[in-house]
């Protein structure tokens, strides 16, 4: 990863590195909260701006997808392979849904050129739903 940061002229500091190796390890969409508070934990005198910034310059070398599922927050993916999102309004967890094969129009994109998608569903996942039938 070093090497990938370096070619795009961006330092490998700890901070950084350590940032990157939070997302590599969780599938969980966290928010840029959340991994501050991770980063935090191991280098207590990081600011909540350089966690911002460091995610901010990884989504725009196209290292991290930023997620707008969320109504409350901004949430992060370092998953880049096409595939879509379901959100639950209760729990609030993210799940990844693998893409399905589905059927685009291509005349009514009007010659528009598509770089990126996103699909996502809102609803209640399986573990709330299963929760509030036993209440």
């Amino acid at each position: 990863m070093k090497d990938s940061l370096n070619k795009k002229g961006l330092k490998a500091t700890p901070q950084r590195m350590e940032i990157i190796k939070y997302l590599n390890s969780t599938k969980s969409h966290p928010s840029a909260e959340e991994v501050y508070v991770y980063i935090k934990d191991k280098f207590p005198t990081v600011s909540f701006a350089t966690v911002y910034n460091t995610l901010q310059t990884l989504k725009n070398t196209g290292d991290l997808k930023e997620l707008s599922i969320d109504p409350d927050r901004k949430r992060f993916d370092r998953d880049l392979t096409p595939h879509n999102h379901f959100f639950c309004k209760i729990c609030k967890k993210i799940y990844d849904i693998p893409n399905i094969n589905e059927k685009v129009n291509i005349d009514a994109l009007n010659d528009h050129l598509v770089e990126d998608y996103s699909i996502y569903y809102t609803g209640i996942c399986k573990d709330c739903k299963k929760m509030n039938k036993e209440e």
